[in-house]
C-alpha cells in the first residue's frame, strides 16, 4: 500500500507564523488601540488578550506537534 508523504516542515512554519501573527495582532491592538482610539471597551481588550494567548499556544504547539512529534510517529 502506498503512503502519502506529508510535509511537516511547511505545516510547522505555517502554524508558527499564524501564531506569531495572532500574537502580534493582540499585542499591537492592546498597545496602540487606546493610543489611537481612546479607551477601548472591555470586550475589545479581552479579545486582544485572548489573541495573544491563543497565538502563543498555536505557535508553540504547531512547532512541537508538526516539527517533532508527528515526524517521529511516521
Amino acid at each position: 500500500m502506498r503512503r502519502r508523504s506529508f510535509d511537516y516542515a511547511s505545516w510547522a512554519k505555517t502554524g508558527f507564523l499564524l501564531g506569531l501573527g495572532l500574537f502580534a495582532l493582540g499585542a499591537g491592538g492592546g498597545l496602540f488601540g487606546p493610543a489611537l482610539f481612546g479607551e477601548l471597551p472591555e470586550w475589545e481588550t479581552t479579545l486582544f488578550l485572548y489573541s495573544e494567548v491563543i497565538g502563543t499556544v498555536v505557535g508553540f504547539f504547531s512547532v512541537l506537534l508538526f516539527g517533532i512529534v508527528f515526524p517521529l510517529l511516521e
